[in-house]
């Protein structure tokens, strides 16, 4: 009992060891979204913030107004795939669904099947909707623009 050793806990000096990869697979690193600045606080990419193993986070990211913006994107892309009736509180099919997809995106494309997504949410949002403008009497359709969030939140 009197031969305890007080050793200090074992420090990684390789922060590359700590490297989280989505399914142990695709790195968050070097994804970037440079082509359209005004997505860059809507899509969660940032390998500091948003790197998780699986897209099952269990945050409530609609609690407070605006947060869903910092769910990570393939987070997002899960919670799309479970809108429809049938589909309601099924996260783990749909988590494997979109390992499947992913693993299909990476073999036919050889790129980062992260980086493709975010592409895709870039190219995919739209950018104005239709409104009704008028009131009281005649009444007719208008386009207005959207914002970034609204936009991403469309196409996932």
């Amino acid at each position: 009992m009197a031969d305890v050793i007080n050793e200090p806990f074992a420090t990684i000096s390789n922060p590359k060891q700590l490297d989280v990869k989505l399914f142990n697979r695709w790195s968050f690193d070097d994804i970037n979204v440079h082509s359209d600045i005004s997505l860059t606080d809507y899509i969660g990419v940032d390998a500091s913030k948003h790197a998780t193993y699986v897209p099952h986070t269990a945050g409530r990211y609609s609690a407070k107004r605006f947060r869903k913006a910092q769910c990570p994107i393939v987070e997002r892309l899960t919670n799309s795939l479970m809108m429809y009736g049938r589909n309601d509180d099924k996260k783990l099919m749909a988590v494997s669904v979109i390992k499947y997809a992913m693993e299909i995106i990476h073999l036919l494309t050889d790129l980062d099947p992260i980086h493709v997504i975010v592409d895709a949410v870039i190219n995919s949002g739209p950018h104005e909707d239709d409104t009704r403008i008028g009131s009281a009497g005649v009444i007719r359709i208008g386009l207005v623009l959207l914002s970034s969030n609204n936009s991403n939140w469309f196409c996932c």
